[in-house]
């Protein structure tokens, strides 16, 4: 499974350490699969992918 948009592509959007970028990643793909709504039009099912994508659209923010 690729996930668009990689890791490196969204380091270098949202200037993060990667392990604060992988830790938000994950938090925000269970609370899609737990039910919480999307915040972004991306059509994939698999909760990483569109929590990558809304970190990468700007959506959803990673804490100091």
């Amino acid at each position: 499974m690729i996930v668009k948009p990689t890791t490196a592509e969204l380091l270098n959007k949202t200037h993060e350490n990667k392990f604060k970028l992988v830790i938000a990643t994950a938090k925000r793909a269970r609370q899609i699969a737990s039910g919480s709504e999307k915040l972004t039009d991306v059509e994939d099912e698999a909760p990483v992918t569109v929590a990558a994508n809304e970190i990468a659209e700007g959506k959803v923010k990673i804490e100091k």
